[in-house]
This record gives structure tokens, C-alpha cells and sequence, in this order.
């Protein structure tokens, strides 16, 4: 039997629509927003036994630098940087700062980043985007754990 995207009995598989997850605070919610634009969601939430991925598309420097604070994960987590220009894909056409273990890296190429649980990671600074960034992070376990989604003041408390 053929059926049109998830549609059928193992439809609920394929993952088609935005079901956004509740991160970080309203005002965090709003900003990255204003940077990006969230393409699709997937966890233990939106589809039961799922590991955590986040898509994204990144097309602005956004207002709060970092983006994102340092933290740590008790899965593996893989994160991914893309540039948009299919005739020079390892250009990012951007510049992001990556701290990993409290080493700095500037990334200005397509980039596959790998951190093994209980490493920390971040801050994540963009500094510049030229062409739209694709973006994605995988978290192997069933959700998403760390505080990359708060503001700096609610970690200090």
C-alpha cells in the first residue's frame, strides 16, 4: 500500500509540522525568533521513543550574545552548522564562535560538532551571517536537557 506523506498506520513516523517544544522563557522564546526560524521538532514528546532533534534556519545576528550558555547534557549531543550556497557548501557565510570544554573555536565552515555527554558546551556567539544557516542538534536521549535555553540572570540564581 502507498500512502501520501503521513498518512496511514506508521504515519505518525514522519514528523511534518512544527510542534514547538516549551524552552527557556518567554522573552528567550521571542528573541530567537528574531534570528531564526524553527523548522521542525522532534522527542519523546512529539513522537514516543524518539531521541531530541531541533532544525533550524539561522538568517540574523541576533540581539543577545551568547545565544546560548554553557551547559552539558547527559546524552551525546550533535550539533550541526550548514551553509546555504549549494556551489560552495562548506562556506558557512557566517562567522560563530563554539566554545567546547572552555576552548573558543571560530567557525566559518560547514560544521559537525560533537559532544560527549557530560562535556560542556557553548556559549554559542553568531557574529555574522551573510546567507541563511542551516542548523540542527541531536540529543540522544528521549528530550531535551541543559539550560542553553536560559537567560544568563535565571542561572545565576
Amino acid at each position: 500500500m502507498k500512502y501520501n506523506n503521513n498518512e496511514g498506520p506508521n504515519g505518525k513516523y514522519i514528523i511534518q509540522e512544527l510542534k514547538a517544544p516549551v524552552t527557556g522563557t518567554p522573552e528567550f522564546q521571542a528573541m530567537y525568533k528574531k534570528f531564526s526560524n524553527r523548522i521542525l521538532w522532534i522527542d519523546n514528546n512529539v513522537c514516543p521513543g524518539s531521541f531530541q532533534m531541533n532544525t533550524a534556519w539561522y538568517y540574523a545576528v541576533p540581539e543577545r550574545d551568547p545565544v546560548f550558555e554553557e551547559h552539558v547534557h547527559e546524552y551525546d549531543e550533535l550539533i550541526g552548522f550548514f551553509g546555504s550556497d549549494p556551489g560552495d557548501p562548506y562556506n558557512l557565510n557566517a562567522e560563530l564562535e563554539v566554545t567546547i570544554c572552555g576552548e573558543t573555536h571560530v567557525i566559518t565552515r560547514s560544521s559537525l560538532i560533537f559532544c560527549p555527554k557530560n562535556m560542556p558546551h557553548m556559549p554559542l556567539s553568531i557574529k555574522r551571517v551573510d546567507r541563511p544557516i542551516f542548523h540542527f542538534s541531536i540529543v540522544s536521549g528521549p528530550e531535551y536537557n541543559g539550560s542553553a535555553y536560559k537567560l544568563k540572570e535565571e542561572l545565576e540564581k
